[in-house]
């Protein structure tokens, strides 16, 4: 047994094998990829998409005060003043939520005695398996991820986007950030659309102006279709900034979509107590009534 020392007689044709004693657990046929040869590209292609999500973060920010805030301000010094304060806000939870995710330590396995009978003690190492990249015990509901080339424990999935394992360690982090971006990007949205809503030409046509006079419905109409005919008449009117406007607000638009998605996912695991991996390995279901317990105990503990 490589965990405790002890000599085990099994069946040659058992390719998994159990210690009676400290519970390790050996798999017989074990092929090493050489997979360990990739590490630095992909160490490299992390450090590259952080550096493409830092530098398209820091232009949203820029380029919505360089693009929102002079025309907020036109509209009062209060109300300025109070997007200023929510967008500062946002963007500083942000920014710091995905540093946390992206630089912390994703989770590495707690260090164990390993090896050596009389030092093991009878369970020390229950069903905990060998790592052979590693070469070190490696727990339950740890996984060896070889981008990191590390174990990381309570392992959800690598994400390029920052650099990083989501494990025990960053999982909350990972997760806030999610958040916060969502938050963001439905903010960009609102005020992406009332500040071309503002400086949009309104070019719409004589007809429309006169429909407008047939109530609150017809006012909406006419609106919105005269915003529409200077969309088509007066593209080419709109300034630089307006066309940095139309861009945050797709780009906002889009992403905040797939990120909801994603967020949605990772909730939906937390409330379930498995990660991205745990899942895939499909574990049994419990019973819905107790899942719905455990569930809310789950989401309080990963959050509290």
């Amino acid at each position: 047994c490589w965990g405790c020392g002890l000599r085990i007689v099994v069946s040659g044709y058992a390719p998994v094998i159990k210690c009676s004693w400290c519970g390790a657990i050996t798999k017989q046929k074990i092929i090493k990829d050489d997979d360990d040869k990739w590490l630095k590209w992909r160490w490299f292609r992390d450090r590259c998409f952080v550096a493409i999500i830092v530098l398209f973060m820091m232009l949203f920010i820029c380029g919505g005060i360089w693009a929102v805030y002079p025309i907020v301000f036109s509209v009062s010094y209060l109300f300025g003043v109070t997007q200023l304060t929510i967008a500062t806000i946002l963007s500083i939870l942000t920014l710091s939520s995905f540093s946390l995710a992206a630089f912390r330590p994703a989770g590495s396995p707690p260090a164990v005695v390993w090896g050596s009978y009389p030092a093991v003690e009878k369970g020390g190492l229950e069903n905990h398996t060998f790592c052979h990249h590693c070469v070190k015990p490696k727990p339950p509901r740890a996984h060896h991820c070889r981008s990191c080339g590390t174990c990381i424990l309570d392992m959800d999935h690598h994400c390029p986007f920052i650099g990083n394992c989501v494990g025990a360690a960053n999982h909350r982090s990972f997760i806030l950030f999610l958040i916060f971006t969502v938050l963001s990007t439905v903010y960009i949205v609102i005020m992406a659309s009332f500040s071309l809503f503002t400086i949009w030409p309104d070019k719409s046509p004589p007809p429309v102006r006169r429909r407008i006079q047939g109530g609150y419905a017809r006012w909406v109409f006419g609106i919105v279709e005269g915003k529409a005919a200077g969309l088509l008449n007066s593209a080419v009117l709109l300034p630089v900034k307006g066309l940095v406007l139309v861009y945050m607000f797709m780009c906002s638009l889009s992403v905040g979509s797939g990120l909801s998605v994603l967020l949605w996912q990772q909730l939906s695991y937390v409330y379930a107590g498995k990660t991205y991996l745990s899942q895939l390995s499909g574990e049994e279901e419990e019973d819905e009534e107790e899942a719905s317990e455990k569930g809310w105990r789950n989401l309080y503990r990963f959050f509290g």
